[in-house]
């Protein structure tokens, strides 16, 4: 029987989800060679290779895998023994850091701050992040949430590396300008707007995604004039008349009147899905779960 060192396995765990031994160092604020000597120790404890070279680096072996892997179980086993003190000793108190991309946080922050007056004992601590969508579960690494979104279609992140808290889909709209031709309808075809002028988001952003299946559907690829990961900027474009725009529907549908319009493709089932990502050990943490379900019941009164 091996006995395992646990904050041995922590370090195996964190080089399978960072993937290199700087990277792991950094994060734990260790020197690479503390952590390259912590994964020796830890193979001699287990007999087996964990890790082998690979160039400069290294990679983790078929064993270095399974390992890994049943350190999140490891670590969500002690992190519920700990919540588990911790609500006998009086209930959710701690820091929360919390990850989330701008637009998410225009239109779920203000309600679930107001909603964590309730739970003074919870300090929550925000950090803008806006990246593309295959790199928001990583993010969970490094917060206790991370607020992420993406397209439909694409699959949730790992489901062994973090926890997908969904919290709401939503819809995106073609935005023109006043004085369009399409200004005054409430649909428009893909057809009608795939040629035109875009103001678009950076490649790999989930509306961006739309759109290029926009052009796939049409065999017309898109004109994007500008990129931007600034909301307010894409629709200030298009209020000036410098293009069209895929927005999101109930965050730019707030300043919308007036200034620009907004129409539903009636072609193509164009949305986004915001959700929460968090790791298995920290989603059961009594001050995170709190956190969790103030963004969840948020959510749910945006869409409602």
């Amino acid at each position: 029987m091996v006995d395992f060192d646990v904050q041995l396995l922590a370090v195996l765990r964190e080089l399978a989800e960072r993937g290199s031994v700087t990277a792991v160092a950094e994060a734990t604020h260790r020197t690479p060679s503390a952590v390259s000597q912590q994964l020796q120790t830890l193979q001699r404890q287990v007999g087996v290779p964990l890790v082998e070279r690979v160039g400069r680096g290294v990679r983790l072996t078929a064993h270095g895998e399974v390992l890994a892997g049943l350190s999140t179980g490891v670590a969500t086993a002690i992190a519920r023994v700990d919540a588990a003190w911790q609500e006998h000793l009086g209930g959710a108190t701690g820091r929360v850091d919390l990850a989330i991309f701008p637009s998410a946080a225009e239109l779920l922050l203000p309600g679930v701050l107001t909603r964590m007056r309730a739970h003074p004992g919870i300090e929550l601590t925000l950090v803008d992040v806006d990246v593309s969508e295959g790199e928001f579960a990583p993010l969970a690494a490094d917060h206790d949430i991370a607020v992420g979104h993406r397209s439909d279609g694409v699959r949730p992140a790992d489901q062994g590396a973090v926890e997908t808290v969904p919290l709401l889909r939503e819809p995106l709209d073609v935005a023109v300008p006043p004085g369009h031709r399409l200004a005054g309808r409430e649909r428009v075809g893909i057809d009608e707007v795939v040629g035109e002028t875009w103001i678009g988001v950076p490649e790999g952003y989930p509306i961006d995604r739309v759109l290029q299946a926009m052009a796939a559907a049409s065999d017309a690829p898109p004109s994007v004039a500008f990129r931007t990961i600034h909301l307010p900027v894409i629709e200030n474009l298009v209020a000036a008349g410098h293009g069209v725009a895929l927005v999101p529907r109930y965050t730019s549908g707030t300043r919308a009147s007036g200034r620009f319009h907004l129409a539903e493709l009636a072609d193509v089932r164009a949305g986004r899905r915001i959700e929460a990502l968090v790791r298995p050990d920290r989603a059961v943490r009594p001050v995170v779960r709190t956190v969790l379900e103030a963004l969840v019941a948020e959510a749910l009164d945006v869409t409602t």
